[in-house]
């Protein structure tokens, strides 16, 4: 030992028989020994020596008993023992690999053994319960911080003392033996600690030590088992001893077959006198016969490997090894256990499991701390379904969210996982926790299914409705099992795997079987070819000629008037909107009026009649879809006009109704030769969730693969290692995929049969009879097989695919033309034909076609499509790239360099329209040298005209024109609402479908948005184009608006809002640029007004700009608006042309005259450069301060008492009194149980 170090710890003191004697400079030796430990270094050497001086056991557990009442000195010690007893991996942070590192790891986990055999005592243990009672019986306000500091340590030592890992070489580690571990529980348990940690569990008032304490109770239940703790005490039922019997006749009778075979290999004579023998047809290394020279009883295990060197397996592809260590303690530590857990369950499982669960949703938990929740929710909630399940005690963690939770820790530690290849190890025990707690979710789910109470059934029903409606929650399993690695994941995983997927699948079964057929979630990614065309899409009278409509039309009205005047009757269950959607159902019109459309097309006219009379009914006004008592004759005349008219988003609804160019590749492949040279094509990708019939059989050959197969045969290689109820689990499940699925031919392995070769030469096979059976119909059906499929013979080298299966069984050349690639194939004449006519006509391709157009023309398959074809020309080497085959634009130019009198032509047709609704489509008619509509917006910006390519836009008006009359004007409504409703969806869906276009016709001016854009909320589309002072006095909107602030009493804040449009109005014109303005209301009355939907309304009508969502909290006066604009605004706002009667003095300048109107000139944010950073901080720190006041919201953060079994128990104000009551009674019973063990 060193010596500095040597003459501190001389000074600590002395013990004197069973008495201990400090120094006087006792506290200062313990401060010293700290200071030495903050500087060791990473050989870890004063750690070593303190532990090779056994300082711990002689002189600082001998302090904490004898001085515990010196305050400072008893806080110091622990203090260093806290320090001393920590795990050493904290110290290493891994395992070192080298010979010193490795050796220093050892020595120093011996000395940690080492304490915690010296902590297993009564005396120390008491002394620290009885320091923490003292000290949790102070209350909050007498609680200084050193206590709470104290009580934290106390629990950390605890923790630590628990967490030492037992030593392989103790004389206790056998069953029924008291190991060191189980004296530690007992000297807990014989101080009243463990009533202290089940006090500081139920407690509301000590919440905060939720996590030291349920770390602490985990590592109490370290070595055992809930179904064995659950059994100790009580005499084993008739099942178990029948079972104990036929495990021990198991292992007699193969212990006799062993015998048996041993005894066959002596012969009788002497084994110097064996022979010599000569092994016809088994060549030796000469090309001779083989000589063997052993006794004859030897041959049938002959083996050519014997005598060479065994290769050795290389580490990375090693068995992951089993880490779990269960062993049964001695009886007396079990009966405390198991009484521990049923006062836990009582009173403190829900109300800690809780406060735990929100802590670490909060992220208020160190990293890894929810390994202890998933621990302790699979551990009780299993001792509870063993012992006897009560769905009230462990009503926190049987719902929904506990699964969704669970399954996000499984999958986010199967990522991380693959990810964090050096950690792979612990990554994978993590997820190896979390499975199990999966696990008991679903034992616990099938318990409650099976509950004699009619209630627990309803309520286990609901999530099982639940749980398997979600996507994610199906799909786990098969993620689970297609990613099982042998060698990071050990067999104990797979076994547990198995058993949750086999009680998953039985309760899925049976409810599909209960309901026949069962509606569920599935998400697909959907990706899209997004265009920006200078033409819309060719409408649907493009695909239908007039004539072909009006046959179609004569036709349908003729059956439709026939089939009403038979008098049958119309759909009356149809729903015209979707009730689940976001949009308003107000805002459904337009799609109703598509849906009838579609069923027209469909030639379905009755069902067309009711969606009408439908939609009738929920949208009376305007009498889109007629009125009330409308005759026949009227309905067929609106069925009519929507059969005709063009709604937006339908241009192909004929084509998808007719059946034709179905698949969606097709389409797009159409769309695209339409295409020219200057269009932009952009890629998204969006998700799409749909609802679809479940069938059971479906989600069965999810599993018929491969890596399923294997991971069943490797469960089985250990079938006399595994449970009876594993092996059903692993036969079921190839029962399933062999006999359900007819897909026997996934088996035909050698690996496989040499497994159930083995199994049927075990004498002990009755006791394995299904699997038997199973490997029984395996082979014979294999042997059925090979009289047809000689080959069959080699497939046993190889692991097969379904489609492998289906060619073995029937026919090689049988799925070639089969299946979803039918057109995929190329026979080699086919492939010499394409050949062939490439060479000949890729020199003769001129403007109007190229060559794949003349290859399409002359090749003797119809069917093949374009794509098809340039797939396999690059297959074949005869292109590089698709780009090779791009349709050249023919004779067709366009105009790049403007000339001057363009440029000015350009000019004056801007001028002329810039206040007509369709700037754009105005100017593309009127100019001279035709140019593409994206050249001409780009040349308007470059000459100043416009800002941006938005101000080109279609112009669309908030409201529709009123219809007349109820037939009147029908499809222009329809078309309008449409683009109206198309528009408001598109704001609150972002990019939902992927689209960023606003119409058809102003895709080809609208910028191009980066991809990270896509998905933010645009800008509001009901804002108006602000006109000229005289356009403003001609619009009733604007005026309407205006009338209707003045009638709110909101005469100051327009005081104030035109106030601010004069001042930005002002900074524009000196600057003369502007940048968008925020609106700081910084009085009460403008705040107040701001969030006043009528103000808002007028807000919109100017022109201003709401804030976003998340970035922005404050209206802004956007860039666009000219200096003009904001001044004829301005005025408008401040002209008093209103009845004087419905105004006061005061109201014209929105307070008390000219002090008013200086308050608010004061209270205007008049924006400059230098401001404008600053704005933008106030508008990210009112941001931060709603998502901190959301957090800290204490409605979100309820307190339930424990045992709460419902939501509606805990809203009812004397239940929860009940319960309040409760749960202090047991607290106090915990006390004096406490105070007593402590006395």
């Amino acid at each position: 030992m060193d010596d500095d170090l040597l003459a501190t710890c001389s000074s600590l003191g002395f013990l004197e028989g069973d008495t201990y004697h400090k120094e006087p400079d006792c506290l200062e030796t313990v401060k010293d020994l700290i200071r030495f430990l903050r500087g060791e270094d990473d050989r870890m050497g004063i750690r070593r020596q303190l532990g090779g001086a056994q300082i711990l056991q002689k002189d600082l557990l001998p302090l904490v008993v004898h001085y515990h009442m010196d305050r400072p000195l008893f806080e110091a010690v622990i203090r260093l023992l806290v320090n001393l007893t920590q795990p050493a991996l904290v110290w290493f942070g891994k395992v070192p690999t080298d010979v010193t590192g490795r050796q220093h790891y050892i020595t120093m986990t011996s000395h940690l053994q080492e304490y915690k055999e010296a902590f297993a005592d009564n005396k120390v243990i008491s002394v620290l319960a009885e320091n923490l009672y003292e000290l949790l019986q102070l209350k909050w306000e007498e609680r200084q911080e050193e206590d709470s500091l104290l009580i934290e340590r106390l629990l950390l030592l605890v923790r630590n003392v628990l967490h030492i890992a037992p030593n392989p070489t103790d004389k206790g580690v056998l069953d029924e033996n008291m190991s060191i571990h189980d004296h530690v529980l007992w000297a807990v348990h014989m101080s009243g600690l463990d009533d202290i940690l089940k006090f500081l569990a139920s407690s509301p008032e000590e919440q905060h030590w939720a996590l030291h304490t349920l770390e602490i109770v985990s590592l109490m239940f370290r070595e055992q088992s809930a179904g064995a703790l659950v059994m100790s005490g009580k005499p084993r039922s008739e099942q178990e001893k029948a079972e104990a019997v036929t495990e021990i006749l198991t292992m007699h009778k193969r212990e006799q077959m062993e015998k048996q075979q041993r005894l066959r290999l002596i012969g009788s004579r002497h084994s110097r006198f064996g022979g010599t023998f000569r092994v016809q047809g088994l060549k030796s290394v000469s090309d001779e016969d083989m000589v063997y020279h052993l006794p004859l009883q030897k041959f049938e295990s002959y083996n050519h490997d014997v005598g060479k060197q065994v290769k050795r397996r290389p580490r990375r592809k090693q068995l992951a090894q089993e880490v779990q260590l269960q062993r049964r303690s001695a009886l007396g530590v079990r009966l405390f256990l198991q009484e521990f857990c049923h006062e836990f369950l009582e009173n403190c499982y829900n109300r800690i499991m809780y406060t735990v669960k929100n802590s670490l949703l909060r992220e208020q938990a160190q990293e890894h701390d929810e390994t202890y929740y998933l621990w302790s929710l699979a551990f009780f909630m299993e001792f509870n379904r063993v012992v006897g399940f009560r769905p009230e005690l462990v009503s926190e963690t049987v719902q929904v969210r506990s699964f969704h939770y669970v399954e996000r820790c499984l999958m986010n530690c199967y990522e991380m996982m693959l990810t964090a290849k050096k950690e792979e190890v612990a990554w994978a025990r993590r997820m190896h926790l979390a499975l199990k707690a999966y696990q008991e979710l679903i034992m616990t789910l099938s318990v409650m299914d099976r509950s004699p109470n009619e209630k627990v059934r309803e309520s286990a029903n609901v999530i099982k409705s639940n749980i398997f409606y979600v996507m994610e929650y199906r799909e786990l399993f098969v993620t689970l099992f297609r990613k099982y690695d042998e060698t990071k994941q050990p067999l104990s995983f797979l076994r547990d795997l198995m058993e949750t997927a086999h009680v998953f699948f039985k309760m899925l079964e049976k409810l599909c079987n209960r309901h026949g057929k069962m509606c569920v979630q599935k998400k697909y990614i959907k990706r899209k070819k997004k265009v920006k065309s200078k033409t819309s899409v060719a409408p649907v009278q493009g695909e239908l000629t007039a004539e072909a409509k009006d046959l179609l039309w004569d036709k349908m009205s003729k059956d439709l008037d026939a089939s009403m005047k038979a008098g049958e009757p119309v759909p009356e269950d149809v729903v015209p909107f979707d009730a689940a959607s976001d949009v308003p159902v107000e805002e459904q019109r337009t799609e109703a009026a598509k849906r009838i459309q579609r069923a027209l097309f469909m030639q379905q006219p009755r069902e067309a009649l009711g969606l009408l009379k439908a939609a009738r009914e929920v949208w009376p006004e305007g009498g889109m879809f007629g009125t009330e008592g409308s005759h026949l004759d009227e309905e067929l005349q609106l069925l009519h006009q929507i059969f005709n008219a063009t709604l937006p988003g339908e241009q192909l609804a004929a084509i998808e109704c007719r059946g034709e160019d179905k698949d969606e590749n097709v389409l797009e492949e159409h769309e695209e030769e339409e295409f020219e040279e200057d269009e932009e094509l952009e890629q998204s990708f969006s998700e799409k969730v749909i609802e679809k019939d479940f069938l059971f059989v479906d989600y069965i050959k999810r599993f018929a693969n491969t890596p399923v197969v294997k991971a069943c045969v490797l469960l089985l290689k250990n079938y006399q290692h595994n449970s009876v109820h594993i092996n059903h689990c692993a036969t079921k499940m190839l029962h399933r995929i062999a006999v359900d699925l007819h897909m026997d031919g996934l088996l035909f392995q050698a690996s496989v049969f040499r497994t159930f070769q083995a199994v049927l030469d075990d004498p002990a096979v009755e006791c394995y009879s299904e699997l038997a059976e199973f490997a029984k119909y395996i082979v014979r059906k294999f042997f059925e097989l090979a009289r047809q499929n000689s080959k069959v013979f080699l497939e046993l080298l190889f692991w097969k695919t379904p489609a492998t299966v289906q060619q073995m069984t029937e026919g090689y050349t049988a799925s070639q033309h089969t299946g979803s690639h039918k057109g995929s194939h190329w026979s080699d004449a086919e492939k010499e034909e394409l050949q062939t006519l490439y060479l000949r006509y890729k020199d003769e391709a001129g403007e109007e076609k190229d060559v794949v157009d003349c290859i399409m023309e002359h090749i003797q398959d119809d069917a093949r499509t374009r794509n098809q074809i340039i797939g396999q020309l690059i297959r074949q080497g005869l292109s590089d790239s698709v780009l090779d085959f791009k349709r050249k634009q023919g004779k067709k130019s366009l105009l790049v360099l403007w000339r001057e009198e363009q440029e000015m032509e350009l000019q004056h047709l801007f001028e002329d329209y810039r206040d007509s609704n369709d700037v754009m489509g105005n100017i593309m008619q009127n100019i001279t040298a035709k140019r593409s509509r994206a050249r001409v917006a780009a040349k308007l910006i470059s000459m100043g005209l416009v800002n941006d390519r938005k101000e080109l836009r279609k112009k669309r008006h908030g409201k529709a024109c009123p219809v007349s009359s109820k037939n009147q004007k029908l499809v222009k409504d329809v078309v309008r609402d449409g683009h109206r409703t198309a528009s408001d969806s598109d704001d609150r869906n972002g990019s939902e479908d992927g689209e960023d276009e606003d119409d058809g016709e102003d895709d080809e001016v609208e910028e191009q948005v980066p991809p990270k854009d896509r998905n933010k909320k645009r800008r509001s589309r009901d804002q108006l184009e602000v006109w000229d002072e005289k356009t403003l006095e001609k619009d009733v909107g604007f005026q309407v608006a205006r009338q209707h602030v003045h009638n709110e009493g909101l005469s100051g804040p327009l005081a104030w809002l035109q106030m601010c449009l004069e001042r930005t109005a002002n900074d524009r014109e000196e600057d003369g640029y502007g940048h968008p303005v925020p609106l700081v209301p910084l009085s009460e009355e403008n705040e107040d007004a701001m969030e006043n939907k009528v103000f808002q309304k007028l807000l919109c009508k100017i022109g201003l700009r709401r804030p976003e969502e998340v970035q922005e909290s404050f209206w802004r006066i956007p860039e666009k608006l000219s200096v003009s604009k904001l001044r004829a605004v301005a005025k408008q706002l401040a002209d008093r042309k209103m009845p004087l009667e419905d105004r006061e003095p005061s109201d014209e300048l929105g307070g008390d005259g000219p002090e008013r109107r200086q308050e608010e000139k004061e209270s205007c944010l008049v924006e400059t450069k230098s401001q404008q950073q600053h704005n933008v901080e106030i508008d990210g720190g009112r941001t931060m301060m709603h998502d901190q006041e959301t957090l800290l919201d204490p409605q979100n953060d309820n307190e339930r008492p424990p045992n709460v079994e419902s939501d509606e128990n805990n809203r009812h104000p004397k239940r929860r009194m009940r319960a309040v009551a409760s749960s202090e009674s047991f607290c106090r019973r915990v006390w004096s149980k406490a105070a007593r063990a402590v006395a």
